[in-house]
């Protein structure tokens, strides 16, 4: 809920020369929490208890709903005035979500983002940790330091990327860096390594990093005047629904035919999405 709001305000405020580097700094930033968050965490739990990282998150989660509260500005009435005169009330839910969904740009980024979240959770979350400590005999302490700098990687490569989002175009982004996200998952299915296990997470993280803010910005480009909320709500669900899913789907796979087989399929679903936006999404953001 809380990145979806933080999309929605970037979104209200951002000026389409400017949203992809908008949208870069904060899809970058969480990208980089999630993969760091864990070394931290570790550390509390290990030193001070298993009840330490959920008390520091509860203080933290305080601590910036303070700031929220008190020093972020309501945008609402930006996406209001940005409908033509005349038009200020919104459609009702359904005739908005059937604007968006008429969109073939539109779908195609979902489905980007649901295959983003998709492998993240179900291979580098669920299957890439138990695969590279049962074939490369690594460390949780060496797959979290690894896991750390891929996200430093990709936390440095954000804002260039949104940058050439906004001077190139959206697809320019999109396509390449959805491609590499799915390659970066035979590196790991063939790392023999910690050195090509490393280089396998600098490749993810700057893809996944690369590829995490240019779709967003596509998704706030296609939804009409004043309709940022439901649009960026819906590209987030499908995300969420990765989320859920991937490691369900990714864990099945890897009973029926092993953990090689699941991040192969996961590659595949990945390069095909990326080849179909390539081929149908229209470009909604012209340097």
């Amino acid at each position: 809920m809380i990145l979806t709001t933080g999309q929605v305000v970037l979104a209200d405020i951002s000026p389409p020369e400017r949203r992809g580097r908008t949208i870069a700094i904060y899809q970058g930033t969480f990208l980089f929490a999630v993969g760091v968050g864990p070394f931290p965490g570790g550390l509390l739990a290990e030193h001070f208890g298993l009840a330490a990282p959920f008390t520091a998150y509860g203080i933290a989660s305080l601590f910036v709903t303070v700031i929220a509260w008190f020093a972020v500005a309501e945008t609402r009435d930006h996406c209001l005035n940005a409908r033509p005169a005349g038009s200020a009330k919104l459609p009702p839910l359904s005739a908005q979500l059937r604007m968006l969904t008429s969109q073939i740009g539109f779908m195609l980024v979902s489905l980007i983002s649901f295959m983003n979240a998709l492998v993240r959770t179900g291979g580098l979350f669920a299957i890439i940790p138990v695969y590279a400590s049962e074939r490369l005999g690594l460390s949780v302490g060496r797959m979290g330091f690894a896991m750390m700098l891929g996200s430093i990687a990709g936390l440095a490569a954000s804002y260039p990327a949104g940058s050439l989002a906004d001077r190139y175009g959206r697809k320019t982004v999109i396509v390449p860096a959805t491609l590499i996200t799915g390659a970066s998952m035979l590196l790991f299915c063939y790392a023999t390594s910690f050195s090509w296990f490393l280089a396998a997470c600098i490749v993810w993280s700057v893809a996944i990093s690369v590829g995490g803010s240019a779709p967003a910005a596509y998704a706030a480009d296609s939804a009409p005047a004043g309709m940022n909320a439901t649009a960026m709500s819906s590209f987030r669900m499908m995300a969420d629904a990765g989320y859920v899913i991937g490691p369900i789907l990714l864990g099945l796979i890897v009973d029926v035919s092993g953990p090689v087989s699941a991040l192969v399929i996961a590659s595949v679903m990945l390069v095909a999405t990326g080849a179909a936006f390539a081929a149908w999404a229209p470009e909604t953001r012209r340097g």
